[in-house]
Formats: C-alpha cells, structure tokens, sequence
C-alpha cells in the first residue's frame, strides 16, 4: 500500500466535505444566532447533540480562547460574538474560511491559524485561558501530542472542552450495517482505515470529502488528559441518531470531558 500522510489527506477530504456542504458540521451560523450570542445567549455542541453546560466555560469575556479543530462558521463565531477573543485553528483552509465569512459578515475579530491539531507548536506556553476541541481527533492517528500541547498553551485555571468517539463504535463496519448489513463486531481495536481500506477506498474517500478515522482508547482519550497534568472536572456521554447509525439504539456513541489546568 502506498504511504499515506494522514494530514494532508484528511485535509483535503474536509476541504471537499466543506465545499460540497454534505454535513451539518459545514454550515455557518445564522446571523440571528450571532446577535443572540452577543446578548449572552447561546449554546454549543461537542458532541452530536448534548448542548455543552454553560458552566464549563465560566466568564467568557475578554477570555483568550482556541477553537481547536473547530472550523466551519459554527462555535468559534459564537465565542467571538459572545466577548471572547478567539484563535480558529483547523487542518482545513475551507473550514477555516467559514468562520472568516461568519466574522465579515457580522464584525467579528477572529485569527486564524491552519495546521495538524497535533502540533501546537507555533503557539506560546500558557497562551490561553479555554480550549474548545469538539469531535475531531478521530481524524488524527495520534491524540496524546494533542493534549500535551494544550496543558502547555493553558494558562493554570485554564479549561480544556474536548468531545470524542465511543472506541467501541469502530468495532462495527458502518458501511456494511448502512447496506442493511447486520450490526456485529468485525473489527479489533484500535481501529485504523489505513488498515481496512485500500488505496483506491481511500482515494473514494477523500473525494466523497470523508477524512480518514482512528479509534483511540479510553487510556488514551482520558488517561491522556491527566497524564498531560490537566484534572478532570466534568464528564458526560452522547448519543448521536438512530437513522445514522442502530448503534445509537444501544449505547451512546461520544462523550466529552472538562479538563483543567491547576
């Protein structure tokens, strides 16, 4: 199999994804929702479906926040308007213009970095004061250099907002159970499409803008965070819908942690 590098693939696939508009997750927010953020009211997902307690974030105001992995006109807008002043960094410059096209369109300062949520590197220690990282890093092969970077750019009470996959939920092959295939276990973990998949279903893949998926443990998922010195602080599970995948049927599909830096 032909060597794949995961970033720059995955890129490209949420390039098309975000052109094409074939989820939910590449539609910018209205500007009603804009005006309601900037009156303090406003809600956000890390997960599918489960709105994120609003106690998680604390004071948003004047607060220096990452939308880390974040793009596609949806959260970080919201921060903007909401008083925070906001970072988008995301692998996909397509994302990335749809928070660029929310900020023009309603007066939002917003920055913008592109890059590997997996290297950090170009941002300073104790940088900033919360970390908002919903669903992504099942699109990065490694996730522990992910929390490593944010307990170091965390200011100390800083806050890390992260959402992620049930590991579980790469046992089963949705593209099979999506052709009215049975719901049973086919594969071990950790769950890599670099392993299944060959070079011309990869390819397929990217085209049809959907990015390469890794399962990561819980070890890793959560283990990762304290391991990086971040504290757990708060915790609850998601499921997503029944017509998407008859797993939501059994048990929830994500979960998202509150971290924070002593």
């Amino acid at each position: 199999m032909q060597k794949i590098d995961v970033v720059t693939h995955n890129q490209i696939a949420w390039d098309n994804q975000s052109k094409q508009a074939i989820s939910p997750w590449v539609q910018p927010v209205s500007s009603e929702e804009i005006a309601a953020a900037k009156k303090g009211e406003w809600q956000v997902i890390l997960t599918p479906t489960k709105l994120v307690p609003r106690d998680w974030f604390g004071d948003m105001s004047n607060k220096t926040l990452l939308g880390l992995a974040s793009g596609g006109g949806q959260q970080v807008p919201i921060f903007a308007a909401a008083g925070g002043i906001v970072t988008s960094f995301d692998n996909s410059p397509e994302q990335l213009a749809k928070d660029k096209l929310v900020a023009e369109r309603e007066g939002l300062k917003i920055a913008y970095e592109q890059g590997d949520m997996a290297d950090l590197s170009r941002f300073s220690d104790e940088t900033f004061d919360l970390i908002f990282h919903p669903v992504s890093n099942v699109f990065s092969k490694e996730i522990v250099p992910v929390w490593r970077h944010c307990a170091r750019i965390l200011k100390s009470g800083g806050r890390l907002l992260s959402g992620f996959m049930n590991p579980d939920f790469f046992m089963f092959n949705h593209d099979e159970i999506d052709q009215g295939g049975p719901l049973s276990v086919c594969y071990a973990l950790p769950f890599s499409n670099l392993d299944e998949l060959s070079n011309e279903q990869i390819m397929k893949r990217q085209a049809e803008g959907d990015a390469l998926e890794f399962s990561h443990s819980l070890q890793t998922q959560i283990g990762g965070q304290t391991d990086a010195g971040l504290l757990l602080a708060g915790f609850y599970e998601d499921k997503w819908d029944s017509e998407i995948t008859p797993l939501n049927d059994y048990m929830p599909t994500s979960m998202a942690t509150l971290a924070i830096k002593p």
